[in-house]
């Protein structure tokens, strides 16, 4: 059963020839630094930019605790905001981390666009035995991961080995961790890793 409304806030021209759905992560809301400047940055490039709340982290608005809601209930979730978009093959979906996760397993069915993903959870960190990648090898929609080298849920030399869709690239942000923020000592900033990585977003939005 699909939610019967989702509450939306958009970034970017509202005819814009892609909208790029950017949902938030299990422990984050939409107004978080990362995606405020997503929106910002891609929106002023000329991608509609379109935000939502899960149930769950709507409800914390009102000074309620819980945890992410039941995967059913987020694919829900998701595709009501989807339904409300028009032309899927107009739309691009993705988010962080959760929130990519539950784009990633809609994609197909929802015919999108495309699919972005910035810090895909590709397993639980310390159980690399927990995949989450089962559906990826069957990926037909066209997708981008943004990946940190120092994820704890997924590093480079694990990804390597999974058996990933073609139709999947996966960028990688030198020392970044789950949420693409490199160490001192490597002498970026996180304002160069999110620099490339929402560069590398627009690129990909663009060619869809």
């Amino acid at each position: 059963m699909v939610i019967a409304s989702v509450p939306l806030l958009r970034d970017g021209p509202s005819d814009a020839a892609v909208s790029f759905v950017l949902a938030h992560s299990a422990g984050s809301p939409m107004d978080t630094p990362f995606m405020l400047e997503a929106a910002h940055v891609l929106g002023a490039a000329g991608v509609q930019v379109v935000r939502f709340e899960f149930p769950y982290m709507h409800a914390r608005r009102s000074g309620g605790r819980r945890g992410p809601d039941r995967m059913p209930v987020l694919q829900d979730c998701y595709r009501s905001v989807v339904a409300q978009l028009g032309d899927p093959k107009r739309v691009a979906i993705g988010g962080r981390s959760m929130g990519g996760r539950v784009a990633s397993m809609l994609a197909d069915e929802l015919g999108v666009a495309g699919l972005l993903c910035f810090g895909y959870p590709f397993h639980p960190p310390d159980k690399p035995a927990q995949l989450r990648t089962a559906h990826l090898a069957e990926l037909r929609t066209k997708t981008l991961i943004v990946q940190g080298t120092r994820d704890p849920f997924g590093t480079p030399e694990e990804i390597a080995s999974y058996a990933l869709s073609p139709a999947t690239r996966v960028h990688f942000i030198d020392d970044g961790d789950h949420s693409l923020i490199p160490r001192k000592k490597s002498g970026r900033s996180e304002e160069d890793a999110r620099e490339e990585a929402l560069g590398v977003a627009l690129a990909f939005l663009r060619e869809l």
